[in-house]
Parts: C-alpha cells; sequence; structure tokens
C-alpha cells in the first residue's frame, strides 16, 4: 500500500520498488482526503495508478478501496477500462461501501446511515459489473441509473477486471460472494493483537460460510486481509511480518497487504524493514 501523498519524483521510485522487490500488486488509497492525513499532501487514486501502470511491467495495481462516496458508474467505467488497458490488464477493483469523514463532509452532506450506505454499495457493484461487461448497458436503481452506457473497447481483462471487496458486514459479504473474485477485510478494531486476530478469525469463517452457501468454491476466490488495522503496524519488524503474514496463511488468507512504511505516524516504521523483508522473506512464503 503506497499512499498518494508525495509528488511524483518521490513517488515513483515505491511503485518501482514494489515491483522489483517481487511483491505481487501494489495499492492506493481513493479518497479525496484520509483521516488524520486529511490536511497534509494528497493525490488522486486513478492518475496514480495511471503513472504507476507506466513505469511497471509486471505487478498487478488496484484501488484499495473505491467507493461511492464520490463516484458514480458510468464515468467511473470509463476511468476502470483506460486504467485496465494503460497497465496491458494488470488493474484489480478494490471496492468498498464508503464511510464517513472527509470524503462525505466536503460536499456538506448529511452522512448516511450503515443501510443506506449498504443499499448503496449495492446497486454500485452491480451497476459496475453490468456496465463493465455489456455494451449499451442499462440499470435503474434508488442511488444510480443508466441509459444505453456505451463501454466500448471494453476492458482487456475478460469480461472485466477482478473485483476485490472490501466487506466485514453481511450484506458486503453476500456481494463479495456474488461479485467478487476477492474479498477483504481489516478486521475490527481491538485493543490488543489477539483480539484483533479473534475478529479476523471471525470474519473469515463467516465469509467461507457465505462462500459455501453461495455454492461456490472457496479455490476461486482469493482473501486478502489488511494486516495495519492491527494494534502493531506489520512492518515495525520483520519478526512483526513474519508472523503477521504466518498467522494469516494458517488462517486460509491468499493475499496480505501492508503499508509502506512512513516517517511519521500513521505507519510509522523504515524502509529496511521493508527491504529485509522482501529479501528474506518473500520467496519463503511464495513455497508454502
Amino acid at each position: 500500500m503506497i499512499l498518494p501523498e508525495d509528488r511524483w519524483w518521490a513517488a515513483e521510485p515505491k511503485w518501482r520498488a514494489a515491483e522489483e522487490y517481487g511483491f505481487d500488486h501494489a495499492w492506493t488509497y481513493d479518497h479525496l482526503g484520509w483521516r488524520s492525513l486529511v490536511d497534509g499532501p494528497w493525490f488522486s487514486a486513478v492518475p496514480t495508478l495511471t503513472a504507476a501502470a507506466m513505469v511497471t511491467s509486471r505487478i498487478r495495481l488496484g484501488t484499495f478501496v473505491a467507493s461511492p462516496n464520490f463516484r458514480h458508474p458510468v464515468p467511473f467505467t470509463r476511468e476502470i477500462t483506460t486504467l485496465d488497458d494503460l497497465s496491458d490488464g494488470r488493474f484489480v477493483l478494490g471496492v468498498g461501501s464508503g464511510g464517513g469523514g472527509y470524503d462525505v463532509e466536503v460536499f456538506g452532506r448529511r452522512e448516511l446511515s450503515a443501510r443506506q450506505r449498504a443499499d448503496r454499495f449495492a446497486e454500485f457493484v452491480e451497476a459496475l459489473d453490468g456496465l463493465l461487461r455489456t455494451d449499451g448497458f442499462d440499470y435503474s436503481g434508488e442511488h444510480y441509473t443508466a441509459h444505453g452506457a456505451r463501454n466500448l473497447p471494453g476492458p482487456v481483462q475478460r469480461p472485466r477486471p477482478p473485483f476485490l471487496i472490501a466487506a466485514n458486514g453481511p450484506r458486503g459479504m453476500k456481494l463479495a460472494t456474488r461479485f467478487g473474485d476477492g474479498w477483504v477485510t481489516n478486521g475490527k478494531p481491538a485493543d490488543s493483537q489477539d483480539g484483533w486476530w479473534r475478529s479476523v478469525r471471525e470474519l473469515k469463517e463467516r465469509f467461507e460460510a457465505g462462500l459455501a452457501e453461495a455454492g461456490r468454491d472457496p479455490a476461486g476466490v482469493h482473501r486478502y486481509l489488511s494486516l495495519d488495522s492491527a494494534p502493531v503496524f506489520s512492518l515495525s519488524s520483520v519478526d512483526a511480518f513474519a508472523e503477521a503474514a504466518g498467522r494469516a496463511g494458517e488462517l486460509g488468507f491468499t493475499d496480505v497487504v501492508a503499508h509502506w512504511p512512513r516517517s511519521e505516524p500513521p505507519y510509522c516504521g523504515h524502509e529496511s524493514v521493508l527491504e529485509q523483508v522482501a529479501d528474506e522473506l518473500l520467496p519463503t512464503l511464495r513455497e508454502r
């Protein structure tokens, strides 16, 4: 995870390095401003990923995660299609329901209830799925409509780029089992590492049950864990990352995501740890 906070002369080496280190995927946040960093520099996700696609050739690139807070499926479909083309089929659409904070407040809107956000999220995912698959697509919902929406030439990846759906609640998980090529969770807030890992286990078991109920093969759906919602930053040390990645693997997660270390909170750490992880741990993780 590379936060979109640096001017490109400083950000470009990170995206290049993520590929050179051997990581499978690299992501950036899709917000207008984010939490404690809202008063600092911040850049847009889609142009950032476009630039990253131009300086890499192998690594998959994605939003972590796009939300309906400030996006409409019709123009966003064009952006996704363009990103997929420029990256030669390496784009992954990470998508979530969207919460509160600056992304809502900046428009002067009243914050939606959890149920309203879930309703809007369902429409957002359904519409994006149809728009990316079908030229001349029609959609009619409470939050979004589309009339004869064109999508030519269509994405490079067929029938569409993979969806990585962020969900902790039952309705979001149901969407993930229906539309998701992957599911991602950040666990639930906890005061201790053990408490956080218990929440991760519970969420993962709930998702697995949803896959079984939907009749989907678990082997066909990747399960991602965002490690840094835990009380301990995963790249605070090589041992911390090894333990976190190991526990995730034991729980059946196929992929983990960690944040590029920053010089100050959040995600305060040293890039030397990231380099050690890439050099010493990545090869062993791939063998598992």
